[in-house]
């Protein structure tokens, strides 16, 4: 231990007197730390955590590579080597001594780094600060290890050097520590996952981004231990004395194998793509986290409030500060501005009540409705319709919950999705005939997936818990008997009351689909939170409401998929060529649907919904008296039936209320504050309220005097990550 110890602390003495050292342990990384600041306006947010990143990684870049590997060439070229060989001292401690100095010499760096990150560009102290010192620590002493392997195989000054360049550069403009990775083309990018300083970027900003732990970055991790210990025992084998000593030019491919665990990693990655996926997870979070001010702009706040003429503040993801009738400096409040003049700030919008299994159009080829990404599809038009969150209230279980935990995990970028489902009904009730039109393979799937048919009060209970235990967010009823010619069977009241009792116990919010008066006053009775539909065929009393309003139940009519089914009864093909429709529906889905409209395949069922009773002025009346009665309202589309499109249809929603008498200002508090209350999210989202996440829709005009201002979006906020609107609908 001695001999290590000693040559240690000789060779600590001798690098800190080296002014070059100095200068590119300290001096060169605080250049471009300062550089990259004013380049990415890292004062602006969470932006100086990916500077800092870049800059560890840049630093032990040098430290490694050139502090490493030339060194050590330059002490044998100047004979200094050769004058240990004769004393009793082998090459381990040599190469111990210089991976000890270059993490000694270096770790000051990252500290002084880190204290001017945080006191002058508000960086916070890291959560998982032990995970990232670790990991920093493992990355120094891999990359020391493969310099020295440089210096083991350069025969000379100018091949170390040679040698040097030859991995410094493309790591370090490959590796996201120069320029992002997220902004290459996709093979490129594939290529920077078997480039060992890539994973050293993803980690440091996995820890300090996303709050990742050590136990997070394990895997990169390891390979670098791996690669610092094959790169080890390489160094022992080839080390050498004297420069008169030479290896073959083959030698040099020693380099390679030890990089051979990332060559192991680019392989799965070009596969697998975890990385490349993380590595967009964490551009989102950066995004997210950069402050941003929405200036002289009109507020509606969500809950009623207006603010004619006011200033919002995004930091972190949140609303930071809400300015009223001032106008700030976006300088000195170091955000990025936006001007909000003319324009209009709201919440996101919400879609209570979807159905992302269904299309809303017609496809020519059938297989296009099995299509494996359409509920991706639907939440990314949805959220560049500016409808941020939306419920699903009734679609297949197990992939509802599978594209919502995409959503929560940054998996791909679309609305905040909330499931309620399966639907609670009886053998021949609604909507049973539906899964009986399938296929007899798929049935018995279908019935598991989409129903529950309970047959006693006791089983009602048990699929209830069976539902809370899978993750549901709500669970839905169906009181419905039908129409002459067109009837089911209907569940008794003591079956739904059993259901939401039930469903209250375990915290979840009931959400009843209705047909007529009887069913909207037996839903109350049941215990109800929301009247999906209410009644269509029929007056709902005065007294019905009242008690709705007293016992807070919502109300969500669902006009939209009453003007839709009616539109396409009547071949009213214009309903496809509303400008938002046009954008976030897909061109052969319209196209196909206009198609199918416009033929004779389609009078069967056209002829069949002219008989129906369901009348849009009969819903709007019964709208008209909840708004009067009290009743709180919330918008829903029904979206996934006909010409009921994914994305626009809430807007359509609110016009088609405002159109029955309503105020646009009920119509927008329904569609944010009350749905954000009636989905359990208004503790994060659904108003303009400091502390809330930054989800906001910024349009041009005024919403409160022209309802279809809200079609006319030039921003929208998704936690406060600036959503690229065309990308939205090109994710693969």
């Amino acid at each position: 231990m001695a001999p290590y110890l000693a040559y240690i602390r000789m060779t600590l003495r001798l690098t800190m007197r080296e002014k070059s050292v100095l200068f590119f342990n300290y001096v060169f990384p605080l250049i471009f730390f300062f550089v990259f600041s004013i380049a990415f306006q890292a004062e602006r947010g969470g932006v100086i955590n990916m500077v800092f990143a870049m800059i560890l990684v840049i630093g032990v870049l040098g430290n490694g590579l050139f502090g490493g590997g030339i060194r050590m060439v330059m002490e044998r070229d100047q004979n200094i080597l050769r004058r240990f060989k004769v004393a009793p001292i082998s090459a381990a401690p040599i190469l111990v001594a210089s991976l000890a100095v270059g993490l000694v010499s270096y770790l000051p760096s990252v500290f002084l780094t880190f204290l001017i990150a945080k006191f002058y560009y508000g960086m916070a102290t890291p959560e998982h600060w032990p995970s990232l010192l670790l990991f920093v620590v493992i990355a120094i002493v891999a990359f020391r290890a493969i310099g020295l392997i440089i210096a083991s195989v350069a025969n000379s000054m100018a091949e170390s050097q040679i040698l040097t360049q030859l991995l410094y550069f493309p790591m370090m403009f490959l590796s996201g520590a120069t320029f992002p990775t997220t902004s290459f083309p996709s093979w490129l990018q594939t290529v920077t996952q078997f480039i060992p300083a890539t994973h050293i970027n993803t980690g440091v900003q996995g820890i300090l981004i996303r709050k990742e732990s050590f136990a997070e970055n394990a895997g990169a991790a390891g390979a670098l231990v791996l690669t610092a210990i094959v790169a080890i025992f390489i160094c022992m084998k080839l080390f050498r004395w004297e420069k008169e000593e030479k290896l073959k030019n083959s030698a040099k491919l020693w380099v390679g194998a030890a990089l051979l665990p990332f060559v192991a990693i680019g392989v799965y990655q070009a596969s697998a793509k975890t990385n490349l996926e993380r590595q967009k997870q964490i551009d989102r979070e950066l995004s997210r986290s950069r402050t941003r001010l929405i200036r002289d702009v009109r507020l509606v706040i969500g809950d009623g409030r207006v603010i004619e003429r006011g200033s919002l503040l995004v930091r972190e993801g949140r609303i930071a500060q809400i300015f009223e009738g001032t106008t700030p400096d976006a300088k000195a409040l170091k955000a990025d501005l936006v001007e909000g003049a003319g324009k209009t700030l709201l919440p996101g919008l919400i879609d209570a009540h979807v159905h992302l299994g269904a299309p809303g159009g017609f496809y020519e080829n059938p297989q296009d409705y099995a299509k494996p990404k359409q509920g991706e599809r639907a939440l990314a038009a949805y959220l560049y319709s500016g409808v941020t969150a939306v419920r699903s209230t009734g679609d297949w279980l197990d992939q509802s919950l599978a594209l919502r935990a995409k959503v929560e995990q940054l998996q791909f970028t679309g609305a905040d999705l909330a499931t309620c489902g399966p639907l609670f009904t009886v053998e021949g009730g609604h909507p049973t005939q539906l899964i009986n039109g399938y296929p007899a393979a798929m049935q018995a799937a279908g019935r598991s997936q989409f129903l529950r048919l309970p047959k006693s009060p006791e089983e009602a209970r048990r699929m209830v818990r069976e539902l809370k235990q899978a993750g549901v967010d709500c669970v839905k009823g169906v009181f419905e008997a039908g129409q002459p010619g067109y009837s089911f069977n209907r569940a008794s009241p003591e079956l739904l009351k059993a259901m939401a009792d039930e469903a209250r116990r375990q915290g979840l919010p009931v959400a009843i689909h209705t047909g007529n008066a009887q069913d909207v006053a037996d839903a109350i009775a049941a215990g109800a939170k929301s009247i999906e539909h209410g009644s269509m065929t029929e007056k709902i009393p005065d007294e019905v409401f009242s008690r709705m309003a007293q016992a807070d139940v919502y109300y969500n009519p669902t006009l939209s998929v009453l003007e839709g089914v009616a539109g396409f009864a009547a071949g009213r093909t214009e309903l496809l060529e509303f400008s938002l429709v046009q954008q976030a529906v897909p061109g052969n889905l319209l196209a196909s649907t206009k198609k199918y409209m416009l033929s004779s395949a389609s009078e069967p069922m056209r002829t069949g919904i002219r008989l129906s009773r369901m009348e849009l002025r009969i819903a709007e009346d019964n709208l008209r008296r909840a708004h009067a009665a009290g009743v709180r309202l919330v918008t829903g589309s029904d979206a996934g039936n006909p010409l009921v499109f994914h994305g626009p249809a809430v807007h359509r929603e609110m016009q088609l209320w405002v159109a029955a008498g309503l105020p646009a200002a009920a119509a927008l508090q329904a569609a944010t504050g009350n749905a954000a209350r009636l989905l359990g999210i208004a503790g994060r989202t659904g108003t303009l309220t400091v502390g809330k996440e930054a989800t906001l829709l910024l349009v041009d005009g005024n919403p409160l005097m022209d309802i279809t201002a809200t079609e006319r979006i030039t921003l929208i906020l998704l936690k406060g990550e600036r959503m690229i609107r065309p990308e939205l609908l090109k994710q693969e």
